[in-house]
């Protein structure tokens, strides 16, 4: 079966999650409401609820760079361009925090935390490369980790967030990119302290 296939089911089994969470009780359901036996649903998404939020998050990572595709990146500065990707995503989820909230905390058990962090590692390399970052090596690690705190304090932010278009969310997420901005500048500054420094203690921030 093809990826409309699956988001088709996906859309279905949204509503059931509020009642069922990310459950095989309510992909079968979703199944049902769209002429699918139990036997096809599951073939749709074979692993269950680990699957299914899996596809979410992969598509709401699709969703997100549709949205940037209509935006001028361009003529952004590189810290817009990584906000302008988070806040697209969680527009594109607007609609399905509940879902996100289930998925959090079926992520969050213990079985599930290398899903959930390959997952977050997906959209924050997916965020960089649409901002158009060219970052390698241990640069390249070190920003996807720092966004990686970023997306997940926002996401759980946001989910609280009942402000008109989320305007605390994006001012919370303004703030949280403009500390990771100053990370360079203190370390530069500590380098240049340390360059002072005895020979034992030189290079430890180069």
């Amino acid at each position: 079966m093809s990826e409309a296939d699956r988001d088709r089911l996906l859309d279905a089994v949204l509503p059931e999650i509020v009642f069922d969470g990310w459950s095989r009780h309510a992909l079968r359901a979703a199944g049902r409401k769209i002429g699918l036996s139990a036997a096809e649903a599951e073939a749709l998404f074979p692993g269950g609820p680990r699957d299914l939020v899996a596809g979410f998050s992969r598509r709401a990572d699709r969703r997100m760079l549709a949205r940037l595709g209509h935006l001028d990146l361009a003529g952004m500065r590189l810290h817009e361009r990584v906000a302008a990707a988070i806040m697209a995503r969680l527009e594109a989820l607007a609609l399905d925090r509940e879902a996100v909230r289930h998925a959090l905390l079926l992520l969050a058990l213990p079985i599930n935390l290398p899903l959930g962090a390959r997952l977050l590692y997906e959209t924050v390399d997916a965020i960089w490369y649409a901002a158009s970052d060219a970052s390698t090596d241990f640069s390249f690690y070190t920003k996807r980790a720092l966004l990686a705190g970023v997306q997940v304090s926002t996401t759980l932010y946001w989910l609280e967030d009942r402000s008109a278009n989320f305007a605390a969310t994006r001012g919370f997420l303004d703030r949280r990119l403009g500390d990771i901005a100053k990370i360079p500048r203190w370390r530069e500054r500590v380098a240049k302290r340390l360059r002072g420094l005895p020979n034992p203690l030189r290079g430890v921030w180069s």
